[in-house]
């Protein structure tokens, strides 16, 4: 199986524009394609994953990469998908995130000589000049169209401000700078970005003429991606000081039942005839599915050695030990206990398990709390100080929320 059917296969592709054309690039190794990644934090988050495996896939197939970095289209900031608009970042914030990136990507991607290049926007769109940039970019553009955008639907009930408004002529400038500078002729992004890559697509050739080659492919990004990289508690960052490799694990370990197999196919490199027979898993199998799928891609993110790590912890923690080494541990300080004890409630709050005493007391009373695998259900429980000592105690809200608490 060629790479373009692969991708097909995995379902990663959604929509795609020149189809003959860009499979024939693929399969033989030919496409200069670039991804683009918004510097809003420092630290990539699983919602990127798709694109980074993609990156991966086509790189090994022959294909170079582009990692486009956003260090100035971050100062405007995407309206897709937002109900407001974004917070202003200082260009040292958004230099230094991008210099996270490139760390975290180089797990992913091969950068040396020749295979693959990551490029920050601002080169050249922080030191454009306004009216230079209107009168030669901006007249290929029709307000009318851009106002028709999914991007943009969202945000027009509530108000789109101009600075907002932009974004997809800087994004589609982008794709024509990589093209004259790089020799880039495809663009891959989230179905969410398909109006503004649209705009690339049709940059380049209004600009440069219809031979121009320039190709434009969306994946199953916002629907899929997107989705899967916050939880309630927030992002799960691929960053292992934000979110630690057993809390990784842990995130893909308790994937929904409907969602294990989709991501196999979607985000791991087994093969499709392996992935093909897990199809017929169910029932209890799917479990073994899930842990297969937690230990892939923490090896992916973190090492084979810290994938490991996180499963004998994951086995111990569960089997009905504590002995976990990996397991998040939370420390507590002076102030956290009255009188060398501290309550149940504040214990639960204090640590991050519940975010107020209100959520303490409902999860105490539902019988979802247990300190050591025995069930709290007095409210007013307290532990001494001395508890904490050594390996501490391990406190769990639920199934899947837990932590080793011990003194500071």
């Amino acid at each position: 199986m060629q790479i373009f059917e692969e991708l097909q296969a995995r379902g990663l592709l959604a929509q795609l524009t020149d189809e003959e054309e860009i499979r024939e690039l693929v399969n033989n190794g030919k496409a200069t394609f670039y991804i683009g990644f918004d510097p809003t934090a420092d630290s990539l988050h699983v919602g990127h994953f798709m694109a980074l495996c993609l990156m991966k896939r086509l790189q090994q197939a022959g294909n170079k990469p582009i990692a486009l970095v956003g260090g100035g289209t971050a100062m405007i900031g995407d309206p897709s998908g937002r109900t407001d608009m974004r917070s202003m970042m200082t260009t040292d914030m958004i230099d230094h995130n991008c210099e996270c990136f490139k760390k975290q990507m180089s797990k992913f991607i091969d950068f040396s000589e020749g295979k693959a290049m990551l490029v920050n926007n601002a080169e050249w769109l922080r030191d454009l000049n306004y009216i230079e940039f209107i009168r030669d970019i901006g007249a290929h553009f029709s307000v009318n169209n851009m106002l028709r955008a999914e991007c943009y639907k969202q945000r027009m009930e509530k108000g789109l401000s101009f600075l907002e408004f932009n974004y997809m002529i800087m994004q589609s400038y982008d794709f024509l700078s990589l093209y004259e500078r790089y020799g880039c002729n495809m663009q891959f992004g989230g179905d969410d970005q398909w109006s503004n890559m649209l705009g690339g697509t049709e940059l380049i050739r209004k600009k440069l003429g219809k031979d121009a080659y320039a190709m434009t492919i969306t994946l199953l990004l916002n629907s899929e991606g997107k989705k899967m990289g916050k939880t309630q508690k927030g992002a799960v960052w691929l960053d292992p000081n934000k979110t630690s490799p057993f809390e990784f694990y842990q995130y893909w370990r308790n994937i929904a039942d409907a969602d294990v197999l989709k991501c196999i196919r979607m985000l791991t490199f087994l093969p499709m005839e392996q992935i093909d027979e897990m199809d017929k898993w169910e029932g209890s199998q799917l479990n073994q599915a899930k842990e297969i799928l937690a230990y892939e891609l923490t090896k992916l993110v973190h090492s084979e050695e810290e994938a490991g790590k996180a499963q004998e912890a994951a086995k111990a923690l569960f089997g009905g030990g504590a002995s976990g080494a990996e397991v998040p541990t939370a420390k507590l300080d002076d102030g956290a206990f009255t009188d060398n004890s501290i309550d149940i409630i504040s214990l639960l709050v204090a640590t991050g398990l519940v975010p107020s005493r209100s959520e303490g007391r409902r999860a105490v009373e539902q019988g979802g709390v247990t300190v050591n695998d025995e069930k709290v259900t007095d409210l007013k429980q307290t532990f001494a100080r001395e508890q904490f000592d050594g390996d501490g105690l391990l406190v769990r809200k639920g199934k899947k929320s837990f932590k080793k608490i011990v003194n500071q």
